[in-house]
């Protein structure tokens, strides 16, 4: 019996000393911060509330907890004069969604905004603070996740964590990448931009494998899908084979600013005919690449998922493997829909990925049912991120590992 005690006297001393570790580690509770607000709308001085505002205001931003994430809670927080605060992000597609309660209350007697929030404790999400009518970055929240538009804020919850082959390993030897180059298109009646990766070592190879990339511009681009430096790291540490990789740009070359996705990547049959008559040929007779379909992928996300879809099912020939993030079936769903259940037998190799926080869930989980009845090889993927960068950029090492794993 005395034993017994001891050893739950041990238990409880151990339990003890975790626990307050475990609180010195976590910082302020979020029962803590509510009370502690609350207890600083109650002083009656003025400058002895805005005294303890301040306080706490500084020891949230020391501890990184602007916004606050404890388990699967998260309090959006602003500090400053306004007639109205808000907070738009993926969580509301962007003020689309009427259904989230998005605007903040102020806590009386301070000028502290609030918006509580539950989320998956592994989301990752992207937002901006509206104050009154304007959007703007959280001034105090150091992390943001570039996007197509320009940078957002970002809400990372307790759990989620980031991929570090996004970070360069400073001795990875870089691979080269060229700089744009045109082919003039007869299907399309206008000049296409291009660039080029080839891995570390080239001269000596034979026989690649190719991944084309769709929305090249923005998946070459370091900020955004980081496709360069995830190439040179995997392929440094030997996890997968060196790899050619066309980053194809649907902007004008002569106007940036003009971006022809919305048409080609809408089933549109004269941007099949260039992409398989014009730019893969000049592919294949410039580079020493394997012009084998299962040597041959297809990556894009959003429109780009819907047109790697399009493109594969209309060339079973040609591509081996599909990688579609987050596809916007809806655009041309009927079409879509169409092609791939009129297809009786195929063979690829597919990843598929979308958020479950608005992005294109339903639909995609359609077609991943339609991918099942064909009894396609899948890595299929959701996760509690919305439509961003950050959830595809983070799934790359995912990609290039399961079509080119060494």
């Amino acid at each position: 019996m005395q034993q017994n005690r001891i050893t739950f006297l041990i238990l409880v001393l151990i339990f003890g000393i975790s626990c307050s570790s475990e609180s010195t580690k976590d910082g302020i509770t979020i029962t803590e911060l509510e009370e502690r607000l609350e207890d600083i709308s109650a002083i009656q001085d003025d400058s002895q509330r805005k005294a303890e505002a301040d306080s706490l205001w500084k020891q949230l931003a020391l501890e990184d907890q602007i916004p606050f994430k404890q388990d699967s809670i998260a309090i959006f927080l602003f500090k400053g004069e306004a007639d109205q605060v808000s907070w738009n992000g993926d969580f509301n597609s962007w003020s689309g969604d009427k259904s989230f309660e998005n605007e903040g209350s102020r806590i009386d007697g301070t000028n502290i905004w609030m918006l509580k929030a539950v989320f998956p404790p592994d989301a990752r999400i992207d937002y901006k603070v509206t104050i009154d009518e304007s959007w703007i970055l959280d001034p105090v929240n150091p992390h943001y996740q570039w996007s197509g538009f320009g940078p957002n804020s970002e809400l990372r919850m307790p759990e989620w964590k980031p991929e570090p082959l996004l970070e360069r390993i400073p001795e990875a030897p870089k691979g080269s990448v060229t700089e744009n180059i045109l082919i003039k298109s007869t299907h399309l009646g206008y000049d296409v931009q291009y660039q080029v990766y080839t891995p570390v070592g080239y001269e000596s190879l034979e026989n690649l494998p190719v991944i084309y990339i769709l929305d090249g511009q923005e998946y070459s681009d370091d900020k955004l899908g980081g496709t360069v430096v995830m190439l040179d790291n995997l392929i440094h540490l030997k996890k997968i084979k060196p790899v050619i990789a066309v980053f194809i740009d649907p902007r004008d070359p002569t106007d940036p600013e003009s971006n022809r996705r919305g048409e080609e990547f809408g089933t549109n049959e004269d941007y099949n005919d260039f992409f398989t008559k014009e730019l893969m040929p000049k592919i294949e007779s410039d580079y020493k690449i394997s012009a084998k379909k299962n040597d041959t992928a297809l990556l894009g996300t959003s429109l780009g998922g819907l047109n790697t879809t399009y493109l594969g099912f209309l060339n079973p020939d040609k591509f081996g493997k599909l990688a579609i993030q987050a596809p916007a079936y809806w655009y041309k769903e009927k079409e879509i829909f169409g092609l791939v259940r009129g297809t009786e037998k195929a063979d690829f190799d597919i990843f598929m990925s979308v958020g479950t926080i608005n992005d294109n869930i339903p639909d995609t989980r359609m077609m991943k049912q339609e991918f099942e009845r064909l009894d396609l090889d899948m890595n299929y993927l959701e996760v509690n991120e919305g439509h961003s960068w950050g959830a595809w950029s983070a799934q790359m090492d995912d990609i290039l590992i399961q079509f080119y794993k060494k």
